[in-house]
């Protein structure tokens, strides 16, 4: 059995739905926008449009009344850290090497994502029919949100990545700009906003405050954290690591098909399987992609050496302050 036989959500909307959100945007939040910069208020209109999402009341409520189980593999990143990438990994030990989609979120379900609307383009989170079909009894759940946020049982299992926040901050930018088009703040200000709570996309802590949240789970068993880098470097011996943890024991053949199956390339031509809006859905979206380069060490691509600096030293800063002893430097390329 495959994962073929998991339910296809329709996600389907006419192009003119999304062409006539532009209308308003373009006759109501860009004029707006402006304004905003004139009075020296970079950003503030896109802060103003995420706040209300992350809003930490919100956010207690994601995995209310939920208790994870034998069979939930959590898939736990601070955004722009590998999501799809670990998500992919997982699902497919999870499925020995045999796992299809037509969508990533006909799998796997995303109990924080956006709004009611886009939830109901993913399985939702108490329906179990994945674990059903799974050859291992397990299926996937994504979060962005910090450990506190998340329920923790000892018979679910923990995967995170933590990616240099140098490269998560460079990988936000064109990814967010696909989204957010003409309101897209410049690359200072997005580094003034990456710099705060105040960053559009931190799900209510800040890079530090979501890996040290983990980094206190990091000796259970029943918790992984991987460095981005090392699992670019070395995915074979990364993967392993996911299985072992998963406690799924891969024959060799099994094992080959899960590093086929979660290599760049080829989540690169099923890109479109892990995008959250059709392909050219708005006017400003020609080019956006989820799965776009999955560098590690790129960072100086968009952003000086002083800026590369200030990100090193702003986190290594934060994490004493939070009483967090994580190796920022085992994990992250420290710029000199």
């Amino acid at each position: 059995m495959t994962t073929q036989s998991i339910p296809v959500i329709n996600r389907s909307h006419p192009k003119f739905v999304f062409w006539l959100i532009a209308i308003p945007f373009y006759l109501i939040l860009v004029p707006l926008n402006w304004i905003m910069n004139r009075l020296g208020k970079p950003g503030a209109l896109i802060n103003f449009v995420t706040k209300r999402q992350f809003n930490p009341a919100r956010l207690t409520r994601v995995f209310e009344n939920f208790s994870p189980d034998e069979g939930d593999v959590f898939v736990s990143t601070f955004a722009k850290s590998g999501t799809n990438w670990m998500m992919q990994i997982a699902h497919q030990i999870a499925w020995r090497g045999d796992g299809e989609f037509e969508h990533i979120h006909d799998a796997v379900s995303w109990p924080d994502g956006s709004g009611k609307r886009n939830q109901k383009t993913m399985i939702a989170l108490d329906n179990e029919i994945v674990k059903k079909l799974s050859p291992t009894g397990m299926r996937i759940i994504k979060t962005h949100l910090s450990a506190h946020y998340v329920p923790y049982n000892e018979r679910a299992k923990y995967l995170i990545v933590v990616r240099d926040p140098k490269e998560v901050f460079v990988s936000s930018y064109p990814f967010i700009g696909g989204v957010a088009g003409p309101l897209m703040p410049s690359i200072e200000t997005w580094l003034e906003m990456f710099l705060t709570k105040d960053f559009p996309i931190n799900f209510g802590n800040t890079w530090a405050e979501h890996t040290a949240s983990y980094w206190a789970l990091k000796d259970k068993p029943n918790v992984l954290i991987l460095s981005y880098t090392q699992l670019k470097d070395d995915p074979r011996t990364g993967i392993q690591q996911v299985a072992d943890t998963l406690g799924v024991n891969l024959t060799e053949q099994e094992l080959a098909k899960v590093i086929e199956k979660s290599s760049f390339a080829y989540m690169k031509k099923i890109s479109h399987k892990f995008n959250p809006m059709p392909e050219n859905s708005l006017p400003w979206s020609k080019g956006f992609e989820m799965i776009r380069e999955g560098k590690s060490g790129n960072s100086s691509e968009l952003i000086s050496r002083q800026q590369q600096m200030r990100i090193d030293a702003h986190f290594q800063d934060e994490l004493r302050k939070l009483g967090c002893d994580f190796p920022y430097a085992e994990f992250c390329t420290i710029t000199q």
